[in-house]
């Protein structure tokens, strides 16, 4: 476990001791979020868009370095724009 830093260390120990308890509703609070995930990453649309291979190249080369598929990069992206939370710098 020498790859834990000292806080990790310190909840896996009060975890292996009882220290920690579930909160109340644990069950029902990870089921409700186990929807919302669901819901959030379900495809149920394509589209078909044209780009530059320059960009593409570059899509799938950020995507290699994260360890995911560049089609998930792109949807990552996306759904970040569309919720707000990406934005441009100027």
């Amino acid at each position: 476990m020498s790859r834990l830093d000292q806080e990790e260390r310190e909840l896996l120990e009060a975890f292996e001791t009882g220290e920690l308890k579930r909160a109340p509703h644990a069950e029902n609070i990870q089921q409700r979020h186990q929807k919302y995930a669901e819901a959030m990453f379900k495809k149920d649309a394509r589209i078909n868009i044209r780009l530059s291979s320059k960009d593409l190249r570059g899509l799938q080369k950020k995507a290699l370095a994260e360890g995911i598929p560049y089609q998930t990069l792109v949807t990552s992206i996306l759904h970040k724009y569309v919720e707000g939370r990406l934005h441009e710098e100027r």
